[in-house]
């Protein structure tokens, strides 16, 4: 039963990063700005894309940022600069926090490519350069973070973790990444850091970047150009297939 509920719980973070990475998909010009309060819960995503080595002119690490499903940012390590993307990008490019952000986001990546290694191992992989996709997670209500979880897996998707950082556990659905799991549970400064990011500096950022969002106006109703229209189709299409696949799921793992 404690398994049941294991692999109901880590699914349900496959579909939360599903939409984090399809919100990523969309330019950040199709987005509307949104009202954005502390009085409400928000979330706040971060895709990491990791390789041990990038071909020529290609950066080794790419990450993406979203708030409430709108891309705000974007950077990569040839650049090694965090760029604003829309009018919530914008809106906090010249703050103090937007400035830590680089230094930040490099030590993000430097860490995950560590463990680029064990991708490898664990794969099997000879002469494929190995590649971790991971995807941070982070809400909050108010003054309090109400979670934080990171989503690991290969962009060959042939591997799948997700840490909480709240409850500091590591669950995985596949049973060929057990071996995976047991050795990064072993690796408390992998958790520590994760944490950190996670819970210290997400809530940091949330703290600083909502005292200027707060202070955006609530944009005029427009009507909805083509883009717009395709786009918000595309989302409930996909939020319709998560909710038959978390059906399908349920009634799966419930079965003796």
């Amino acid at each position: 039963m404690e398994e049941k509920r294991v692999a109901m719980h880590a699914f349900n973070y496959v579909v939360l990063a599903a939409l984090c990475r399809m919100s990523l998909a969309y330019p950040a010009s199709l987005w509307q700005p949104v009202l954005l309060s502390r009085n409400y819960t928000h979330s706040l995503c971060l895709e990491f894309t990791v390789r041990s080595r990038a071909t020529p002119g290609q950066p080794w690490f790419v990450v993406r940022g979203s708030v409430d499903a709108a891309p705000f940012l974007q950077y990569d390590s040839n650049s090694n600069r965090v760029k604003p993307l829309g009018a919530l990008g914008e809106q906090v490019n010249a703050t103090k926090a937007w400035g830590q952000l680089t230094q930040t986001l490099g030590e993000v990546g430097q860490e995950l490519r560590t463990i680029l290694p064990d991708v490898k191992l664990h794969e099997n992989k000879t002469r494929d350069l190995p590649s971790l996709l991971a995807t941070m997670l982070c809400h909050r209500k108010g003054e309090q973070s109400t979670g934080a979880t990171w989503q690991f897996s290969s962009i060959e998707r042939k591997m799948f973790l997700v840490f909480d950082a709240i409850n500091v556990n590591w669950t995985t659905i596949n049973t060929r990444d057990r071996e995976l799991k047991q050795k990064w549970e072993k690796n408390r400064d992998l958790a520590e850091f994760l944490r950190k990011i996670s819970l210290g500096d997400c809530n940091h950022w949330f703290k600083e970047f909502l005292e200027h969002w707060e202070e955006m106006p609530v944009p005029a109703m427009k009507t909805a150009n083509t883009n717009q229209f395709l786009l918000i189709l595309g989302i409930i299409a996909a939020v319709c297939i998560c909710l038959v696949l978390i059906v399908i799921f349920r009634m799966a793992i419930v079965r003796p």
